[in-house]
């Protein structure tokens, strides 16, 4: 009966239906919440976790069936893992080398040239999050005073039981799209922890509804303007036959309205998790702030005319998560930039094999390495300084946001075509422009240092 309905609804909204059934089950986790706070709030642990379990095997089943027997079976061998490596380092490259060897044959097995919703998404997600239990468990062995703040906050000082396991990997609110959160979190929250009135249901009802309708909104936008920016259109011969500013400001609005797929499952996702409480994070200056776990800065992400600040609003968790179990536990090898590489080529890889995946990454990091040099050209120039705190700057932020988003989807173009074929098309009927313009922008920043920096400062500097 579902089949049919579903099969309507999809072919009335012009969506796949692997998508519909998404977005229905990240929606779904609104009424399971509910179900939490009204029935299994003041229930025994046990019971909370057979109903995270079982919510989460039925939003699997309905939209991958049989297929959910694979997040069982990486969550089973990470639970045993836990239990017969203990914390070792063994155990933890045991963990990293399981699931990310389970995960890259899955993008094997399953790949295609399109992009598919199947079990490999939610896979991905609770890769990280079994990776990161091993790491947690691993860190709550050893001396407080060994662990930077992060890591106290997600070090698991006692064996996690199989039911802990399980109900953390497949509790409703994060199984499918995120976000990132700890066991330790997903304890505190079973605990009653978690919650802005000790020991009673969190007052987070308005904040939820607050995300869940901005995530709607971004959605409804999606929705709207997706049909006339598809994937498809790059490879067609009427978008080779537009002008050459029309194919990069094509690139410019499809990045924008693409993102907005990703952005509203987030912060829909994340209104999930303020209801059931697991998005408390305290008291700031004075008022209960509810975002643990938001993936989205919409505000900074819509205003700031920085790539960087792009990418610091955008999948925050995963970003977070990269930087405290990869960037920052490579501190070892004594150079930051190595550290970024490395954890840019583990996020390479773990999106997927196609080569879009090495080209959108590798972009991103010239794009950033040439930015942060260009911020320390204006702030070292007295100049720019004043140029930049002058009555031109509402000028200056036009020309930064034009130039911003439409790199910013330059990269994206590779990242959702996935083949060399298709994106190689792409960039070559617009000539490389991204690649040239920052090239050219790298190779110059220098020679502006010496004109626009006075000696003393340069010499300054490189005494810093």
């Amino acid at each position: 009966m579902a089949a049919p309905l579903l099969e309507r609804l999809s072919d009335s909204l012009g969506s796949p239906e692997p998508a519909v059934r998404l977005i229905l089950s990240v929606l779904i986790g609104y009424p399971f919440a509910l179900v939490y706070r009204w029935f299994l709030f003041n229930q025994p642990a046990t019971v909370i976790h057979l109903f995270h379990i079982c919510s989460g095997l039925a939003l699997a089943a309905f939209n991958f069936g049989s297929q959910l027997c694979h997040s069982a079976i990486c969550v089973f061998v990470q639970f045993l893992m836990l239990r017969l490596m203990g914390r070792t380092v063994t155990g933890i490259l045991s963990s990293f080398t399981f699931q990310m060897l389970y995960l890259m044959a899955g993008y094997y097995y399953t790949a295609t040239e399109e992009y598919d919703i199947k079990w490999t998404m939610p896979h991905c997600v609770l890769t990280l999050k079994l990776i990161g239990l091993a790491f947690d468990f691993y860190d709550g062995g050893k001396e407080q005073s060994q662990l930077s703040q992060e890591q106290k906050k997600g070090a698991l000082l006692s064996v996690p039981t199989l039911l802990e396991v399980f109900g953390f990997s497949y509790f409703y609110g994060g199984f499918l799209v995120g976000p990132q959160f700890t066991l330790r979190s997903y304890q505190r929250l079973v605990a009653k922890e978690l919650t802005d009135c000790p020991g009673k249901l969190p007052n987070s009802v308005i904040p939820a509804m607050r995300r869940f309708a901005l995530g709607f909104l971004c959605l409804t936008i999606y929705a709207i303007f997706s049909p006339s920016y598809p994937d498809s259109y790059y490879l067609t011969d009427e978008y080779e036959a537009q002008a050459f500013w029309y194919r990069c400001v094509f690139i410019l609005l499809w990045g924008k309205v693409m993102l907005y797929k990703y952005v509203s499952c987030w912060v829909i996702a994340e209104g999930v998790c303020i209801l059931a409480g697991l998005g408390y994070n305290g008291v700031k200056d004075g008022k209960h702030q509810w975002d643990a776990c938001a993936n989205m800065r919409l505000w900074q992400f819509e205003t700031t005319p920085l790539f960087g600040g792009t990418i610091a609003s955008f999948n925050i968790n995963t970003n977070a998560w990269a930087a405290r179990h990869v960037f920052k536990r490579l501190k070892f090898l004594g150079n930051k930039t190595f550290s970024h590489v490395a954890t840019l080529i583990f996020l390479t890889i773990w999106h997927g094999l196609h080569s879009g995946y090495i080209l959108c990454f590798s972009m991103e990091f010239f794009i950033i390495t040439v930015e942060r040099q260009a911020q320390a050209l204006v702030q070292d120039s007295p100049q720019l300084t004043y140029l930049a705190n002058s009555r031109l700057y509402p000028l200056i932020y036009v020309v930064q946001q034009f130039i911003h988003w439409l790199f910013m989807g330059y990269p994206l173009v590779p990242f959702c075509l996935f083949t060399y074929d298709k994106w190689l098309k792409v960039y070559s009927s617009i000539y490389f422009c991204g690649h040239v313009f920052f090239l050219a922008v790298y190779l110059i920043l220098p020679f502006l240092r010496k004109i626009l920096v006075p000696k003393k400062d340069r010499s300054e500097k490189k005494q810093d």
